[in-house]
């Protein structure tokens, strides 16, 4: 069996094959670096990981364009994701994109946030006033949490930028873009914007289902009366706003080194992605020109963000398809409710570290469910994961101290190998690797370096348990403080006053367990 992916274009479960045998290019919709990322955002950032890593996993059988088996294991795969730091608007749910740029909106509230004496932190020496700035520090803070994660392109951007590419450093790109779709008759001006046309696209909609008819009927809630007597059709989207009074913005012909009839201004939010990815993944004149392999995202990207795409990259490449494959995560609940700052229950990843939880925990628990069903972010999902890991963690160590060399279970192997190659079916590949832990009284060093081998594709055994600390410098030189009164009571026999070190311990919200190498402790994790 080789891998097959429910493709959201065509709506069924196909047989993945690349473009080219061996070889993959895949891209990822990134974030809006205009605040933390949070936990429903990496749901969607990991399973884009989770699949590349069983596209390189020895185990992931590969096949060649035709779908042949080619009797080797894993592919080279090339990753993308991109950072978006312009263009990208706070009413994002329709084609224009209507309301403030994403990084005017930051902007105003970090001013905001200064006067009240409330900036986050970290923040306190930049320029609440400037965009850059902002997004540089949401950039960086997106990078660590994302090596927080284990996510390998945050990893691969250190030796290799262009994998991580920035939205605002690729505007040269998407204005040559812009030109050669108005030179194509795809696009037209209307006043200080260019929009896309896409009734120069017949097979709009083929990936959402917001067919243009739809969307004319549908018009009137959606978008402005004075929105909609500029554009030939309501579904319509802007691809260059000319604006001399926005923070970002960028002369069309000195950045393009010629003159263009297209005054300053910033791009849409729509065309950043197939600049970047074609840029960098199928640049024109390489093998495969315009068209990529693979393209994840989270399902609300699916309209109008990658419909968008597909209309301008293939109008733009003429090319039949854009991306060829393309995956889409559902959305994730927390306590069974929608995310929300006013209900509470809004967490990024550093609040979930401060509050004690094991990132390898938290990676778990946001791929354990299977991409395609809505996922349920649970206090007791958690525990039950950091047990998994902590499990795991067990079998490797038993198993990496065995005098027995033991021999790979062909069983278990088959068994993570069918579910994975399912549609990315993480939920059924832990259920067998805890089928085979659970019947292996005795791991062998062959068990250990199978679980590692697994675990290449979920990703959590290598994330350090440290970590959960939060990086709060003064709670562990405090913790360590106390350990050591601790230790020196137990050593002098003083059960009394140990016991009282145990008790502050558990005051300032610590567990700490004694093992043979000594004592390690651990905030008492709880959302």
């Amino acid at each position: 069996m080789t891998l097959s992916l429910h493709n959201t274009l065509s709506g069924k479960q196909e047989v993945f094959r690349p473009l080219e045998a061996g070889s993959v290019s895949f891209y990822s919709c990134g974030p809006t670096v205009y605040d933390y990322a949070h936990i429903g955002n990496f749901r969607s950032f990991l399973l884009g990981d989770t699949l590349r890593r069983w596209l390189e996993s020895p185990l992931c059988a590969a096949v060649d364009p035709l779908g042949k088996a080619t009797g080797g294991f894993g592919y080279a795969v090339t990753h993308v994701m991109n950072i978006t730091d312009v263009g990208h608007m706070t009413d994002d749910a329709v084609a224009d994109g209507g309301g403030e740029d994403k990084m005017e909106a930051a902007a105003a509230r970090l001013k905001a946030a200064k006067k009240a004496g409330k900036l986050p932190e970290g923040v306190d020496d930049i320029d609440p006033g400037d965009p850059y700035a902002i997004a540089a520090f949401y950039a960086g803070a997106f990078i660590e949490d994302a090596k927080a994660l284990g996510m390998r392109v945050a990893f691969d951007a250190d030796a290799d930028p262009t994998l991580l590419p920035r939205a605002s450093e690729h505007v040269k790109g998407m204005l040559e873009i812009v030109i050669g779709l108005l030179e194509k008759g795809c696009a037209y001006r209307k006043g200080d914007a260019v929009y896309f046309d896409t009734q120069a696209f017949p097979e709009y909609g083929a990936l959402s289902g917001n067919t243009l008819d739809k969307i004319r009927e549908g018009a009137g809630g959606r978008v402005s009366e004075a929105e909609q007597s500029q554009k030939k059709h309501p579904a319509d989207f802007l691809l260059w706003k000319a604006d001399s009074r926005h923070l970002m913005r960028w002369d069309p012909s000195a950045l393009l080194g010629r003159e263009v009839d297209l005054g300053e201004g910033y791009p849409g939010w729509h065309i950043e992605c197939s600049a970047m990815a074609l840029e960098r993944l199928a640049p024109m004149g390489s093998a495969h020109a315009g068209m990529i392999d693979l393209h994840s995202g989270g399902e609300d990207n699916i309209f109008p963000h990658h419909e968008c795409e597909i209309a301008q990259s293939r109008c733009y490449t003429g090319k039949e398809s854009f991306a060829r494959y393309w995956v889409h995560g559902r959305h994730l609940m927390v306590e069974g409710a929608k995310m929300s700052k006013s209900a509470g229950n809004f967490y990024t990843l550093r609040d979930l570290l401060g509050r004690g939880f094991d990132p390898a925990a938290i990676r778990l628990e946001l791929i354990k469910t299977h991409y395609r069903k809505n996922a349920n972010f649970t206090e007791q999902g958690l525990r039950d994961s950091t047990r998994m890991i902590e499990r795991w963690r067990r079998f490797v160590e038993s198993g990496e101290s065995s005098g027995a060399e033991g021999e790979r279970n062909a069983g278990v192997i088959a068994a993570f190998s069918e579910a994975m190659n399912d549609d990315l079916n993480t939920a059924g590949a832990i259920g067998a690797v805890n089928a085979w832990v659970g019947d292996t009284a005795s791991p062998t060093r062959a068990d250990a370096a199978l679980l590692r081998e697994f675990d290449g594709v979920f990703g959590t055994l290598g994330l350090s348990a440290s970590e959960a600390g939060g990086g709060d410098d003064e709670l562990a030189g405090k913790v360590e403080a106390l350990i050591e009164r601790r230790t020196a009571a137990r050593a002098a026999k003083d059960w009394g006053a140990a016991d009282a070190v145990r008790d502050e311990l558990a005051a300032l919200g610590v567990e700490i367990k004694d093992g043979p190498e000594g004592t390690t402790w651990a905030r008492k994790a709880s959302l």
